[in-house]
């Protein structure tokens, strides 16, 4: 019986993170494989190349140091596919695999190639072979990598809009889909892990960031396609808040873990700011309608974001079983672990109603502290 746990996106841009880790140390390190999602790259000023590559709002870099809380709270696997990795180019990336290299923690998701991109880490836990994926579904093509091109695992994602009756230029219908030679080279890559490996985790950057419940039309294709490829769970991070549960061939979607160690000032509005990061704050208020709190300068979230968890899967006997661990967001920024206490009972059922809003009938059942994944029945 091993216990593989995950958590959601890491953004540390603090010399010492080891703060932000402190209340849920303990029950990281009880992990025999702990994964988690590394935002931002991370670089030192004095000695590593990068210039920023990104049209978008690009990360702040985090400083290496930030890493060795990781490298204490014993994370095995980060994985690194996602919208900002290339914000600081191929050397960005090749830094930063460089920095969690020297501090023992494996990376997956990036290579110079898309097929280094796509190769799993695959690691041996007490006789379990266990093989995470690491893949970029929300762009932007920057980050892509080519046969010729170093950068990210991804799959592209095509979006329609469609005009809602008599309304031209008003809210549209928005439909989204994998374009399918890219989803099927991800389903190629979780097929060839799967003949190396007995446990095989994927983890998805994907979702709509900032927006409670909503999961797109791309997100379910994706991950069931995955699981169809042999996934044995997937693991889903981006959106900077969580979504909920889905069992799909009895096998657990996380759609969305949210937060978990995550402090930036990248969006923080300054004089000083500059043009693009002063506009993406204004567009945010519009386009998410909530103002960060200011007593948490470095958290600039959704509220609901401060309810987050640790995903669970407990293999053995050929089966694996799915839970999450709540924690909350205190008021420092740090993810506690919250179990069944009057706060816990609160994250619980928060994930309860995120998932049955979402048109998910998966079941969250306590046992002990943790909530146990089920099937539930299925609706009409």
């Amino acid at each position: 019986m091993i216990t593989v746990r995950a958590v959601g996106d890491l953004v540390l841009e603090r010399d010492d993170a080891s703060s932000l880790l402190a209340p849920a140390r303990d029950l990281l390190r009880e992990s025999d494989l702990l994964i988690g999602h590394l935002e931002i790259p991370h670089l030192d000023s004095e000695i590593d190349e990068g210039v920023v590559q990104t049209t978008d709002v690009p990360a702040l870099p985090g400083p290496p140091s930030a890493l060795d809380a990781l490298a204490d709270s014993r994370f095995g696997i980060l994985t690194l596919a996602g919208n900002h990795v290339y914000d600081f180019g191929p050397d960005g990336i090749r830094s930063t695999v460089r920095h969690c290299t020297e501090r023992g923690l494996r990376t997956t998701g990036v290579g110079e190639n898309l097929d280094e991109a796509f190769a799993p880490a695959i690691t041996d836990v007490d006789g379990t072979r266990v093989a995470v994926l690491s893949v970029n579904c929300v762009g932007p093509r920057e980050t892509w990598a080519t046969s010729l091109k170093p950068g990210a695992a991804y799959v592209e994602v095509i979006t329609h809009y469609e005009v809602r009756g008599a309304n031209p230029g008003g809210p549209p219908r928005v439909r989204t889909y994998a374009e399918p030679t890219s989803l099927g080279r991800l389903r190629e890559a979780v097929e060839v892990a799967a003949a190396h490996a007995d446990i095989v985790v994927v983890a998805l950057h994907k979702g709509l960031v900032h927006v409670p419940v909503e999961i797109a039309d791309y997100e379910i294709e994706v991950s069931h396609a995955v699981v169809d490829a042999g996934a044995h769970a997937v693991i889903g991070h981006h959106a900077h808040i969580a979504k909920g549960v889905e069992i799909y061939r009895g096998r657990a979607i996380f759609h969305g873990l949210g937060n978990f160690a995550t402090v930036t000032r990248a969006l923080a509005v300054s004089s000083d700011g500059s043009p693009e990061r002063l506009a993406w704050a204004r567009q945010r208020r519009r386009l998410f309608g909530f103002e960060p709190d200011a007593a948490m300068p470095d958290y600039p979230f959704h509220p609901e974001s401060r309810h987050t968890a640790i995903a669970e899967l407990i293999i053995g006997d050929g089966a694996v079983q799915a839970a999450l661990l709540p924690c909350w967001i205190d008021d420092d920024a740090r993810p506690v672990p919250v179990g069944r206490s009057e706060r816990g009972e609160r994250v619980a059922e928060y994930f309860r109603t995120i998932t049955a809003e979402a048109g998910l009938s998966t079941e969250l059942v306590w046992d002990d502290e943790r909530l146990v994944v089920r099937a539930g029945e299925s609706r009409p």
